[in-house]
């Protein structure tokens, strides 16, 4: 069997990795890169792709994409994200969508629009809204494969492959991960100081791909370098694309608009949700709505498995509370982690490589 996955940004990376060993070296499996217009970025990817020991294909863009999809005739495409010219690409391969996240954005179910072959889901929940949405298309629960490497039997993590040690952080002090999205985003909200009001903890911070990357969020990116400057903290690279590992040496994790929240969770570890955010002028007053709209009803959920703050300046007093009862804030948090995450036995990757196996036929 013959398998492609579509690598349209670097952050799909974690998702795709378990599933392609889970199908074992019996699978021809290779990656679809698109090249980046900065040579340092296109370095990053080459370096990882070297690193992880994948069979690349390289591409300027979608239409380059697509012809090599319509030539290759593959027996299943896998996609992060909604594409275009699905009809074409169905004459020659089955496709696959693995949505790259599990957060609260309304473009979770909104990429199911063009029905791909297959879509992988996680958990009932999630099933069961889209199929009521989308009646006519495939869905399958399997669970989130992105967490398989680090979940074991019972929900038990796996011993992390990095140290605190190694990022010249102090292994004495309780670790905070910030894992924050790039819009809409809570970092503008964060104070200049703050590693200095934080300075008893070790600081990991985990920003996303976009925020590194992307001339907009050049802001974002300036504080972000700024934070970094103190010895309590580590601010990751692009090339450290992986927020899994991160989550294993962490004891609380800050996040906001993400689904890094039901990721951490699901680690029975506690999280605290920043639900204030930097808007944009056409998503405020009355404006609002859009945001209202980008967001999704399931972000609900995060009160049941998050310490809610609203405001940067009452942070401190809920992280120092969280950390000191951590346990009260796990206390029956799985159940609901399981309804937005699906199982959490660490076979996710193996239920998704079973069935492109078994429904791996010509078209």
């Amino acid at each position: 069997m013959q398998i492609v996955f579509d690598v349209q940004h670097l952050y799909y990376l974690p998702q795709y990795l378990p599933v392609a060993q889970a199908l074992g070296q019996s699978a021809t499996v290779s990656f679809v890169f698109y090249k980046p217009n900065e040579p340092a970025l296109h370095q990053v990817l080459k370096d990882i792709a070297r690193d992880e020991k994948l069979t690349v294909h390289w591409v300027n863009d979608w239409n380059e994409a697509k012809t090599f999809y319509l030539a290759q005739k593959a027996q299943w495409l896998v996609f992060g994200n909604a594409v275009a010219d699905l009809d074409s690409l169905h004459q020659v391969s089955k496709t696959a969508l693995m949505q790259h996240g599990i957060g609260p954005k309304s473009c979770y179910y909104d990429v199911s629009e063009e029905p791909t072959t297959v879509r992988f889901v996680e958990g009932k929940h999630r099933l069961a809204r889209l199929q009521e949405r989308f009646p006519e298309h495939t869905f399958v629960d399997t669970g989130y494969a992105k967490l398989d490497p680090v979940l074991g039997d019972n929900h038990a993590p796996t011993a992390p492959h990095i140290s605190l040690e190694a990022l010249g952080l102090d292994p004495n002090k309780p670790t905070l991960l910030y894992a924050p999205t790039f819009y809409p985003s809570s970092i503008e909200k964060f104070a200049k100081s703050f590693p200095a009001e934080f300075a008893q903890f070790n600081i990991i911070v985990k920003p996303h791909f976009f925020s590194l990357t992307k001339p907009k969020y050049k802001k974002q990116k300036r504080l972000l370098e700024h934070w970094a400057k103190f010895s309590n903290v580590y601010l990751t690279s692009v090339a450290e694309y992986n927020l899994i590992p991160f989550m294993g040496i962490a004891d609380v994790m800050l996040s906001d608009a993400s689904s890094a929240i039901f990721e951490f969770a699901a680690l029975d570890k506690p999280v605290i949700w920043c639900d204030f955010y930097q808007l944009r002028w056409t998503y405020r007053g009355p404006f609002k709505y859009r945001f209202t709209q980008r967001l999704d009803q399931d972000m609900s959920y995060f009160n049941l498995v998050a310490a809610q703050v609203t405001s940067y300046n009452t942070l401190a007093d809920t992280v120092t509370k969280v950390v000191q009862q951590s346990d009260s804030f796990l206390v029956e948090k799985m159940p609901t982690v399981e309804r937005l995450a699906g199982t959490l036995d660490g076979q996710c990757s193996g239920r998704i490589a079973d069935y492109l196996w078994q429904n791996a036929s010509a078209n």
